[in-house]
């Protein structure tokens, strides 16, 4: 093992889009959104403002936060199911902006598990020896693909930007063990359309914008998530007793709680960042592994399970230890 994760930051703009806003948009309430989220309130881009602007930010804040120089990085990974343009891509816009000279650079979409697949390709390109030191980046303006007149989805999602960076270090292992599965199938219970409007046979919903079946995206996450807890710690010889923190995507805290409970896993050590951020997509656990660093929560060589899900039924996890290095 010889993969460590040295710095994070995270970014949100500024702007806030309350319950009691989104009251006065559809039929709905605070007190519904509550009891069915956990949502009270999420951030909006500005319309001037794209995720390359949010990743930009995030890595900025991480470069304060650590004092950390980035121009020896070789590799870029930005997530996203929301770039500027489809081509050319986010990482390399980002590549252009921090003036890093030589790297390589790509968008990765993995929906909601961005982050974690994210995690999972630096931890190889590390351990190969092909890189030394790798930028992972995950960026969401879901706002601009969300249909504010539908009470199903606009009650969810916000925007943000988590930065990770990963570096070579022979004493230190950070990533101890990843699982991660797909079942395409269940691609047509969360999408946004592109140049098809048609999956198999069926027809799409949403022109453009998210469309979610939150029931069967719920049963599916709630049935898989906790095999997939107890089968990454049993793989790595472990216990789930053994893990200090659960660091699930933060999508709704209803299905949080339903997944502590099934795995046996206490939620009071379970983080999020759905309260007063909403479901940011793949931009959730880096904004929630700040959050609870910049609190001091998480402690020097605590271990955590960071777990990703979402679109096209992608799930990814991984078992880290976090020894991060020190803040300013």
């Amino acid at each position: 093992m010889d993969k460590f994760l040295t710095a994070i930051g995270s970014y949100v703009p500024d702007k806030r889009l309350t319950n009691f806003d989104l009251e006065k948009l559809v039929e709905t309430s605070d007190e519904w959104i509550v009891r069915r989220t956990g949502i009270r309130e999420r951030r909006i881009a500005e319309r001037n403002q794209f995720t390359s602007d949010l990743c930009l930010q995030a890595v900025h804040h991480l470069q304060q936060a650590y004092d950390k120089e980035l121009e020896d990085v070789d590799f870029i990974i930005v997530c996203t199911t929301t770039p500027d343009y489809p081509f050319p891509s986010v990482a390399s816009q980002l590549q252009a902006k921090l003036s890093i000279r030589s790297a390589g650079a790509l968008d990765l979409n993995a929906t909601c598990a961005g982050f974690v697949y994210g995690l999972h390709l630096a931890n190889s390109l590390v351990s190969s020896g092909l890189h030394q030191k790798v930028l992972v980046v995950a960026g969401e303006t879901l706002s601009k693909v969300t249909d504010y007149s539908d009470r199903n989805t606009c009650v969810l999602f916000g925007d943000g930007a988590g930065a990770a960076r990963i570096e070579r270090d022979e004493q230190n292992p950070s990533f101890l063990h990843s699982f991660m599965s797909s079942n395409g199938n269940g691609g047509i219970h969360l999408y946004r359309t592109g140049l098809s409007k048609q999956m198999g046979d069926v027809e799409l919903l949403g022109d453009g914008n998210i469309y979610q079946n939150g029931r069967e995206l719920y049963k599916w996450v709630v049935s898989q998530l906790p095999q997939g807890m107890n089968q990454i710690v049993t793989d790595s010889n472990l216990s789930l007793l053994d893990v200090d923190w659960f660091v699930p995507h933060s999508a709704n805290l209803r299905m949080i709680e339903s997944i502590c409970e099934k795995s046996g896993f206490p939620l009071e050590r379970t983080l999020y960042s759905l309260e007063y951020f909403g479901n940011t997509s793949c931009a959730t656990i880096p904004l929630t592994l700040d959050m609870a660093l910049s609190t001091q929560q998480i402690k020097q060589d605590d271990t955590a399970i960071l777990y990703g899900f979402g679109g096209g039924f992608v799930q990814a996890a991984s078992l880290v230890r976090l020894s991060l290095d020190k803040r300013k």
